[in-house]
């Protein structure tokens, strides 16, 4: 399938596959939250759009597009083909600088990168019909309290997903006894024997049990019983095709002044009209 990219821009933001690493993660003493599978499979599980340039964010906590103030790095930057003060009330709003078009079908989820906060705002998320879609949309962020933030030169600032949003509404929740599945119940009951007796040997100082140092079921795909095969189609690594560094032909683009509306009458939300 294909993700189509159109850029609206002469230089759009970088897109590149979604990183497993973090910050914080590569902070905790041996690199710890790498072990759960979940995290950096999210971490993977779309492509982000990096900052061109590094500036900060300053908002003085008024609800009217001049309360928020921005400063590039670089003094040739065109800031405001990147970020504006556009739906007021403390948002700050990213022009994406691409038009995306997806399958019949799939929308793309754009949020922030996951796993990765950011002290003093926070990302809007918004799911958008990129299957019919013929104008960009835009990626929005909103202060939590007034003060600055920075964005550095290649921080993502927009993460993509794409999402098969139709399919979810044939989902109904139901409610079961575990009981009722015979195998999903030995196999539940064989794995909480196995975690607890892990975790008092660790807790006792078990020499095999602390050069383990943690169990890798999930990770590996395996059951708990070893008899069990291997579940088919479990990933532990995500790998996501890049978009080829190659000149694409864009349109140019005037400065942005378009003027500040109530995002309350956007029936929309995320999307930019102009």
């Amino acid at each position: 399938m294909r993700l189509e990219c159109f850029p609206t821009t002469s230089r759009p933001p970088r897109l590149v596959p979604g990183r497993p690493e973090r910050d914080w993660m590569d902070a905790f003493a041996a690199r710890h939250p790498y072990r759960c599978l979940p995290l950096t499979m999210a971490n993977t599980t779309g492509w982000e759009l990096l900052c061109p340039f590094g500036f900060e964010a300053e908002w003085n906590g008024g609800l009217d597009a001049a309360a928020i103030r921005f400063r590039a790095d670089e003094p040739d930057a065109l800031l405001d083909h990147l970020v504006v003060s556009h739906f007021t009330h403390g948002v700050v709003t990213f022009h994406l600088g691409w038009l995306f078009r997806t399958p019949p079908g799939w929308a793309l989820r754009a949020s922030g990168s996951p796993n990765r906060a950011k002290h003093g705002i926070a990302p809007l998320e918004g799911l958008i019909e990129t299957d019919w879609l013929p104008y960009p949309f835009t990626m929005n962020w909103r202060f939590t309290a007034p003060g600055k933030v920075r964005f550095e030169k290649d921080e993502p600032f927009c993460f993509i997903q794409p999402v098969q949003h139709h399919r979810i509404e044939a989902f109904e929740p139901v409610g079961a006894a575990l009981s009722d599945d015979s195998d999903l119940s030995r196999q539940y009951e064989l794995w909480k024997e196995v975690r607890a007796d892990f975790n008092a040997r660790m807790a006792g100082g078990d020499p095999a049990a602390m050069k383990q140092a943690w169990q890798r079921y999930y990770f590996r795909g395996e059951f708990p019983d070893a008899a069990e095969a291997r579940p088919d189609g479990h990933v532990n690594k995500r790998r996501l095709a890049a978009l080829p560094e190659t000149a694409l032909p864009a349109p140019p683009l005037p400065r942005l002044n378009a003027p500040a509306i109530d995002y309350r009458s956007d029936p929309v939300g995320q999307l930019r009209k102009d």
